[in-house]
């Protein structure tokens, strides 16, 4: 009997915006080349695991009323393997040429098509509905390939405004003899021409150890000509490595062909011989490396099974995972999104693909059920007793969405794992404050400052929301050793007495109506069920370069903070009076502070920069830093704002953050905070959720509550180490203390034992620490 949903159901193709999940589940990690394969849905292309498995295919079909599905399932060829077959590996895919893989040549595709509304019950693909629309799915790009394109177009550059105005000098051309090598020395690659006047100067040294002098540099600091453009990348179409020295940034020239005749280059006679800066980090993130053997050279142990599930390398997504493998270790999480996985995607109506909390869900059964977890196929190349590692899963869902319209995380770069961390939970706290359980409050304490008036002495105290430390690390350099320096290790003890330590600093006190010094200390006023570390490894060097501090830090598995609990107010202190003045100052994201003081920027200069930029993160108030080096008011003392000096609040505007569930003192304070920016008041304001609001009543210093009278001791459970020469380029891995005691390395889709964690634990970049439960 023929299925009478074929002649009623909407069938339409695809078009170039439509998004066809054909190669895994939006809701879990089945995926085409699973024995079942993927049910895509031939009206709205999403793309669901069969009966056998969850059966988001039949939940897609319950919820939507789209009855025929388009089975596609994948079976690789014997032939297909590469070291069998004796074929070269396949090129790494380059920013330069996304080549499209010979999947044809890999596997065979096998397809059918269904009625889920019957029960499974095949339909006939010859009919001509049906054929036309199978067609149309199979020929469409997947939403997969559409997401990495996207990615890498998100990496597009612009011009600065030193292209629009570069003055050049009078025409002249430049003869085979200046383009050989460097004028200030002999090196032959590497060379970057000034568009200003036309000198040829080597770059600094490069990733992989390509060499360079930084002559380029030196011609700008000496004659702050601003545009260079790097020789032998440069290609007929226009394409090349162009740097604005002023900026500190990579740029795009339009005007490339023009400013290169005025030296008598013919950009279209040029042939590209050198490997751009993006390919140069590329293939140096692929050399990066950590230890996966033992002192003895035998290979690590894999890992499979719960909690051991490894996450596929997209192209500079190592930060990525390193983070997710972290969070997902914290009972918090782990639990909040393995229950959402059964209970909220049954209830959810959006696209599953674009549901932050479907996205998260997925990521905690794939990561934590042990469903894909476990040994490749054998390899009959290989010995019969080699190790055999896993495939992992590839989070290209979440990447693309958790990445949405931001300007760093859209695109395939390497990024800081810190920064994608802190975006992480601001999106965690978003996403789930309308519910009230929020996991990534787990990270949330509060910390009392205590300002004391060295003159009249007199104390200030107030509270501050954090959810995270940035530990200065000392460099005291002992020598060097294979041309690298070699550093003193650092106890982490010493790192956080330094963190506690009093702080003399400049006051304007409103007893004494004069400016005085004051001495500053913070302490924990609450305790967190998990504290995060970020060391700050990475620091200005020379020519404000940044630079990675290699310095070994002595970490301890279990860590008492008893000695830095806050005592609020004592008896015999008295309180200095309240100076209208200073009430009102513009806020100031206190983590992304730490972080700029620790990489080597001075105060005020940090202050301005995350003011200037909506305290929108170290990272983008940094770029900031670097554009306006030369602001001839970037020292200058901030405003203050007091009760003359405070912005206008728009009443409409209050009522607008109100209506979205925020207080009154909370939606001015934003404002005000992000000089009336509305988008970015709301950004705030979920970042400072738990701040006290400056017109709200002060909160008066109160013992610590029930949870914080039990001992703050905290154990070590995991942490994210870093190979390479800065927090954008090089590689990231995690380690994670499983429930049985051992350790597990996460390098990408490899997952490890490591027997000796003590060889490894100082290397690291950010160390994720949770309270001992008595």
């Amino acid at each position: 009997m023929a299925c009478p949903h074929v002649e009623s159901a909407r069938l339409p193709a695809p078009t170039l915006s439509s998004k066809v999940y054909k190669e895994e589940c939006t809701l879990c990690f089945d995926s085409q080349d699973m024995p079942d394969g993927i049910n895509v849905c031939m009206t709205c292309y999403n793309g669901g695991c069969g009966q056998s498995s969850h059966d988001h295919a039949g939940l897609h079909q319950r919820k939507s009323g789209h009855p025929l599905v388009l089975n596609v399932r994948r079976t690789r060829k014997p032939t297909a393997d590469a070291r069998t077959s004796g074929a070269p590996p396949p090129p790494k895919i380059t920013k330069l040429a996304i080549q499209q893989e010979d999947e044809d040549a890999k596997y065979d595709t096998h397809t059918k098509v269904v009625c889920l509304a019957c029960n499974g019950a095949e339909v006939d693909m010859k009919l001509s509905k049906i054929k036309q629309s199978v067609d149309a799915i199979l020929a469409a790009m997947s939403a997969k390939k559409q997401s990495e394109i996207k990615a890498w177009e998100e990496e597009t550059l612009r011009p600065c405004s030193h292209t629009a105005s570069l003055e050049q000098s009078a025409p002249h051309k430049l003869e085979g003899k200046a383009l050989a090598h460097c004028r200030s020395c002999d090196l032959q690659e590497n060379l970057w021409l000034c568009l200003t006047c036309g000198s040829l100067g080597c770059g600094r040294q490069q990733y992989g150890g390509l060499g360079g002098n930084g002559h380029a540099m030196s011609h700008f600091e000496a004659t702050q000509h601003p545009i260079a453009v790097k020789m032998g990348s440069i290609t007929p179409e226009g394409t090349a490595d162009l740097f604005c020295y002023a900026h500190g940034d990579e740029i795009i020239n339009p005007d490339l062909a023009k400013h290169l005749s005025n030296f008598g280059i013919n950009l279209l006679s040029q042939q590209k011989t050198e490997k751009s800066i993006a390919e140069l980090q590329l293939d140096q993130n692929l050399k990066f490396d950590f230890r996966m053997t033992t002192e003895d050279g035998k290979l690590l142990a894999p890992m499979f099974g719960p909690s051991l599930t490894g996450l596929k390398n997209l192209g500079n997504s190592c930060y990525l995972a390193s983070v997710l493998q972290c969070v997902f270790a914290i009972p918090t999480f782990a639990n909040h999104y393995q229950e959402a996985f059964y209970t909220h995607s049954a209830n959810c109506f959006e696209q599953p693909a674009e549901c932050f909390h479907c996205q998260m869900a997925k990521l905690a059964e794939g990561l934590l059920s042990g469903r894909y977890s476990h040994p490749t196929p054998a390899d009959p190349a290989d010995a019969e007793d080699a190790p055999r590692g896993q495939e992992g899963i590839a989070p290209a869902m979440f990447k693309s969405l958790i990445g949405k319209g931001h300007q760093e995380f859209s695109t395939m770069r390497q990024q800081d794992a810190q920064e994608f961390l802190q975006h992480l939970m601001q999106m965690v706290e978003q996403k789930e404050r309308a519910g009230g359980n929020d996991p990534s409050k787990a990270f949330a304490y509060t910390m009392e400052q205590r300002l004391q008036c060295l003159e009249c002495e007199k104390v200030k105290y107030t509270s501050v929301a954090s959810g995270g430390i940035n530990l200065h690390v000392p460099a005291t350099v002992l020598g060097e050793k294979d041309g690298k320096k070699v550093y003193q290790p650092v106890a982490l003890d010493s790192c956080l007495e330094t963190h506690f330590g009093q702080d003399i600093r400049t006051f304007a006190c409103p007893h004494d109506k004069q400016p005085t010094s004051a001495s500053f200390i913070q302490r924990f006023k609450t305790f967190p069920k998990v504290l995060a570390f970020t060391m700050s490894r990475f620091v200005l060097g020379e020519g404000w370069v940044m630079e990675k501090l290699n310095v070994n830090i002595e970490v301890p598995l279990t860590l008492d903070l008893s000695e830095f609990r806050s005592t609020g107010k004592q008896d015999h202190e008295e309180l200095l009076p309240e100076d209208a003045s200073q009430k009102a100052g513009p806020a100031v994201d206190q983590g992304a502070l730490d972080t700029l003081i620790g990489m080597g920027f001075p105060e005020i200069r940090c202050k301005r920069a995350i003011i200037k930029t909506g305290n929108n993160g170290a990272d983008v108030a940094m770029n900031w830093l670097f554009e306006h080096m030369e602001d001839p008011d970037i020292d200058a003392p901030l405003e203050e704002a007091g009760a003359s000096g405070e912005p206008a609040v728009s009443a409409s505007d209050v009522a607008m953050l109100m209506d979205m569930g925020f207080t009154d003192s909370q939606a001015k304070k934003a404002i005000r905070a992000t000089g009336g920016d509305m988008e970015r008041a709301v950004n705030w304001l979920f970042s400072h959720a738990d701040e006290p609001m400056d017109d709200a009543p002060a909160a008066a210093s109160a013992a610590p509550t029930e949870d914080d009278t039990r001992p703050p001791v905290y154990e070590l459970f995991a942490f994210i180490s870093h190979r390479g020469t800065s927090a954008h380029c090089g590689h990231y891995v995690s380690f994670v203390k499983q429930a049985d005691g051992r350790w597990a390395l996460f390098n990408d889709n490899k997952v490890a034992h490591v027997a000796d964690i003590s060889s490894h634990i100082g290397e690291g970049y950010i160390y994720f620490y949770k309270r001992k439960i008595d």
